[in-house]
């Protein structure tokens, strides 16, 4: 039934596709779709505007229109639904032990040198050990949506959870910001963000964490990540020191700050 009511209007105009209003949504009535944010359905919207703030564009607005009643059994049911299809669609390892999948720790650089010296007079210059070419890469996978939330390598750790192009941009990635920590890498723009809230809340909870990095871009897209870690700590009930650093797009860092 169509009533006169508050709901969101969005101005895909202004709207960039950054996300961050995704996780605001407590009834998961906003999606990403073609790279811009849009409203599922009528009835999953309240109208209250939670996702108002964290829009950094200002392309969304409470309006006053004809719409469906919001439903708050049909919210429920959705969101049970969008669980089901995240289970469903979440990677498993395979019984082949497929690289992607298969859960691995290993000795960091400084360790496997001492461990394992290369013997270059017996191997050819090839493949021979070339100066910094050890990675300081300690487990696989490192893909957020890939990473259980119970994986072994997460317990006491110190994680970094990388915006993908962080890697790309930064010279010295590894030695800067990889060194002594574990790694979960992923696009807040383009992967789910509220499937990553689960995923942080319930590493959260489980891992003991030392302290947490976020690790993001200038770009306001990338801004979200930031939102979805502040989200999956409030969800997870839980405090870790977390250190926010911003990488332009020339690959310097330009802002870092706790919080």
């Amino acid at each position: 039934m169509k009533t006169m009511r508050k709901i969101i209007k969005i101005d895909e105009e202004l709207c960039d596709g950054c996300g961050q209003c995704v996780p605001d949504c407590a009834e998961g009535s906003l999606k990403i779709i073609d790279g811009k944010a849009k409203l599922v359905a009528d009835k999953l919207c309240d109208g209250l505007g939670a996702c108002l703030g964290s829009c950094p564009t200002g392309a969304l607005q409470i309006i006053e229109r004809e719409a469906d009643e919001f439903d708050e059994e049909a919210v429920e049911e959705f969101l049970a639904q969008e669980k089901k299809n995240a289970a469903k669609s979440a990677p498993k390892t395979m019984d082949c032990g497929c690289a992607s999948t298969h859960i691995q720790s290993f000795k960091p650089a400084a360790q496997s040198k001492a461990a394992s010296p290369y013997q270059s007079a017996n191997i050819p210059t090839l493949m021979a050990k070339q100066p910094g070419s050890d990675s300081e890469l300690s487990h696989w996978p490192v893909q957020i949506r890939l990473v259980p939330a119970n994986a072994p390598f997460l317990q006491n750790s110190n994680l970094l959870v990388a915006a993908d192009c962080t890697a790309v941009a930064v010279r010295n990635f590894q030695e800067n910001y990889l060194k002594d920590k574990t790694v979960m890498m992923g696009c807040p723009k383009f992967d789910d963000a509220e499937s990553y809230v689960e995923k942080f809340a319930e590493v959260l909870r489980t891992s003991n964490l030392k302290s947490l990095t976020v690790l993001i871009m200038e770009v306001p897209c990338c801004s979200a990540m930031k939102v979805i870690i502040k989200k999956a700590i409030e969800k997870a009930g839980t405090s870790v020191p977390v250190e926010e650093i911003t990488i332009s797009t020339r690959g310097q860092e330009i802002a870092r700050k706790s919080w």
